[in-house]
């Protein structure tokens, strides 16, 4: 049991707003043992900053983590040389160089076409009909399992996202998780032969071609799927209504004063699509007037790092003008978000251009409020708006 101040929650109420009650444990018990989580959390951004690096203490490597069991030991959850080179197997697939040269342009198309079936209807909810089928089209690209379905991409993602964060033991959620795992393999297996004849910069084929251990490329696949369907999904949504409640920000942009990059980023530091990041302690130690043993469970907070008043003035405002230079929304140290290029790309370059140029006039439904949830994965759940296809 950790000697650490203890904070109780409301756990559904966490999961509606977790921002009240991480901002009280950043100022009375910013580190804190949260027994609802079984975890004690980091809180504030410079303890995580500092201590997310000591990988000797706070290790990723977790054999009993609802990660590994689930999904495989991917790289993620690694440390040092079994991390590093996993991380630079992949790191071909999503260099800035191949973001740039090979998936930018056909994220432009993906978006492009998804718009072109989407402008004339007038209203839609973007989450479902433009965040989530974009997000899904590129990853299936980046993956190299083009043989997927956007639909089983985003389920699959989500049913990942939803076990590995399922720390109430819900069975019914892990069941979601190994039919979603199984599906995944099953993509893998039907698209093997395919790149291994004809190679190319996805994620599956520049792990092949490095020699990986099969069982290493299934595991790798896997978190690039958890990962690179709901952040950037997240993110995409999330912007576009963080834009459209704040339209004094969104006339920064259009009118030049700000741009795209900087809308993206500070989404990233105020709804960090990721809110956490779990460790597992290697070693005894102690930090912060607290004593840790071996096997403690911890979560470093990201979401309530890149609110910490410490470092961001009025942190619970959405200003696009803002220095975001201290947000870790990707992470702070060796395990920093391989895939933070492609996000930006897919967000910063295509997404939130795209939609403001070809969609006239978008506001907010108002018949239909917007929902949001999570707090280790956090996004909309949804986003009805509406606009004038006339005038596309």
């Amino acid at each position: 049991m950790s000697n650490a101040p203890h904070f109780d929650i409301d756990v559904p109420r966490f999961w509606a707003d977790p921002y009240p009650d991480l901002a009280r444990m950043r100022k009375e018990a910013p580190i804190a043992f949260v027994p609802q989580l079984g975890s004690t959390v980091f809180t504030r951004r410079d303890d995580i900053f500092t201590q997310e690096k000591r990988t000797d203490v706070f290790s990723s490597h977790q054999p009993a983590g609802l990660m590994n069991t689930l999904m495989g030991h991917n790289m993620m959850r690694k440390d040092g040389e079994a991390h590093m080179a996993e991380r630079a197997a992949m790191f071909p697939s999503v260099s800035p160089r191949t973001v740039r040269d090979t998936w930018l342009k056909q994220f432009r198309a993906h978006a492009e076409r998804i718009l072109d079936e989407l402008a004339p209807a007038g209203r839609a909810d973007l989450t479902k009909a433009f965040a989530l089928p974009l997000s899904a089209e590129c990853l299936k690209d980046i993956t190299g399992l083009t043989n997927m379905r956007f639909q089983d991409m985003d389920a699959w993602s989500q049913a990942m996202i939803d076990g590995i964060a399922n720390y109430t033991g819900n069975k019914e959620i892990e069941a979601r998780c190994h039919a979603a795992t199984a599906g995944i393999d099953a993509a893998i297996d039907d698209m093997i032969p395919v790149v291994t004849k004809h190679p190319n910069t996805s994620i599956l084929s520049v792990l092949l071609s490095a020699g990986q251990p099969l069982a290493s490329v299934r595991a790798n696949v896997k978190l690039a799927i958890s990962g690179g369907q709901n952040e950037p999904r997240d993110a995409i949504a999330g912007t576009i209504w963080a834009l459209l409640t704040h339209p004094g920000q969104l006339a920064l942009v259009r009118a030049g004063k700000a741009k795209w990059i900087d809308v993206f980023e500070e989404y990233a530091r105020w709804i960090a699509p990721i809110g956490m990041s779990p460790r597992r302690v290697a070693k005894p130690w102690s930090y912060g007037g607290v004593d840790f043993e071996p096997e403690d469970r911890i979560f470093f907070m990201f979401g309530s790092a890149n609110r910490d008043e410490a470092c961001f003035g009025n942190p619970d405002d959405f200003d696009i003008t803002r220095d975001t230079q201290k947000s870790i929304a990707f992470g702070a140290g060796p395990h920093y978000c391989a895939g933070a290029f492609a996000s930006c790309a897919m967000v910063a370059d295509v997404a939130l251009p795209g939609i403001f140029a070809r969609l006239k006039g978008l506001r907010l439904d108002q018949s239909e409020p917007v929902r949001i949830g999570g707090w280790a994965f956090r996004g909309l759940l949804n986003l009805p708006v509406i606009w004038d296809p006339g005038d596309d």
